[in-house]
């Protein structure tokens, strides 16, 4: 007894009156699910995707729907009717647009699409390394030499993989394209699909006579020192790129990027955000009651800052222009510097006194935030 078949509109989960579009969309979702390419060997995925497909084939196509509406599956037999019904199986399923939804899905891989030319100049791979750099460096930039190794035209062969004097074979299996189709009768009608070719190992050619430095590969490995420009204001993690430094292309393509990532190095008494600096910088209480004219430590070396009387402490103040250049050369940061006040330790007898003669004389009338504190506190 045959296989009773499913409703095709229940297969691609639409109503009756689903539209061109709503059809065309259940049928591409479901059919890039169960496609055989992503389930190598799994038969019930393939029987799924030959009944999404006889459905799309019927629903698609306005006659052949609405016999399917009128008649069932009988509407769609290839006997039905005086005249008989080819629904395109004698002579191979066409796939027409589903050739074209698949493109879209696989590379253009399905129903015999066609594969990039494994001949044509393709270019060749980045190169990743990373460079740890001073902070000074990272300010105001540097050149670094940089060593490498990579991959690089064969000067014997210049590329082609073959000893002096001797050409490749176009592949008698794929012709050059470095594929090969591979084409099955199904009750679906004929199915293609296409894999490299194995013969070639889906180059295309033939190498008889491989070059004896670069043993048929056309490429061989070098160490190279190369000068790599680092510009000012770069930053932590940033990455810049020195074009055509990278591994040889092949078939004449052109050579990838050397690709340098910056690591930044911490400094002892600087930090970076943007293109500020920021630092701390220890007074004393006397300087910071009195004022003082302090000695500023920034990447341009030292300045001159005046402390103004009673700073307190966790006081900023900011040095204009000197922060990290913009990487893009429009202008400089500031650098901003926060001080605090060191308390002394391990005072003499002498010393001790005299502070808390200080303090004696001093009261509480000059300690605003401290009453302030204590005003808040006692509410």
């Amino acid at each position: 007894m045959a296989e009773q078949k499913r409703d095709y509109y229940e297969v691609l989960g639409i109503s009756r009156g689903a539209s061109e579009d709503e059809i065309k969309k259940a049928y591409r979702k479901l059919a890039k699910a169960n496609h055989p390419d992503l389930h190598p060997g799994d038969k019930a995925a393939e029987a799924r995707f030959k009944e999404i497909n006889e459905a799309y084939e019927v629903l698609s196509d306005k006659d052949k729907r609405a016999r399917y509406d009128q008649y069932g599956h009988a509407g769609v037999e290839p006997n039905f009717g005086a005249g008989g019904f080819n629904g395109g199986f004698e002579g191979g399923f066409d796939f027409g647009d589903l050739g074209d939804i698949f493109g879209s899905f696989f590379g253009g891989g399905f129903g015999g699409g066609r594969r990039a030319n494994p001949n044509a100049p393709q270019r060749g791979e980045s190169i990743r390394m990373s460079l740890a750099i001073s902070f000074e460096e990272a300010a105001f930039g540097c050149e670094k030499a940089v060593t490498i190794e990579r991959s690089e035209s064969c000067d014997t062969c210049h590329g082609s993989g073959c000893a002096p004097g001797t050409t490749p074979e176009e592949c008698p299996d794929c012709h050059g394209t470095g594929t090969v189709q591979d084409r099955r009768q199904t009750p679906m009608g004929v199915f293609a699909t296409s894999a490299p070719c194995t013969k070639c190992g889906g180059k295309g050619k033939i190498i008889h006579q491989p070059c004896k430095d670069c043993h048929g590969t056309g490429a061989v490995r070098k160490r190279k020192t190369i000068k790599a420009t680092i510009p000012a204001g770069i930053d932590n993690g940033q990455t810049i790129s020195i074009r055509g430094q990278g591994n040889a292309g092949k078939n004449g393509g052109q050579a990838g990027d050397l690709l340098i990532t910056i690591t930044v190095r911490p400094h002892e008494l600087f930090r970076r955000e943007g293109t500020s600096v920021l630092c701390e910088a220890p007074i004393t209480f006397a300087q910071a009651v009195l004022g003082a004219e302090l000695e500023i430590p920034t990447i341009d070396g030292k300045v001159k800052y005046t402390l103004p009387e009673g700073t307190q402490s966790g006081t900023t103040f900011r040095l204009k222009g000197k922060g990290i250049p913009s990487i893009n050369g429009r202008g400089r940061g500031d650098q901003y510097v926060t001080v605090y006040i060191e308390t002394p330790r391990n005072l003499n007898k002498e010393q001790k006194e005299a502070l808390r003669k200080f303090a004696e004389s001093m009261g509480d009338s000059n300690y605003e935030e401290q009453k302030k504190f204590f005003k808040k506190f006692k509410k």
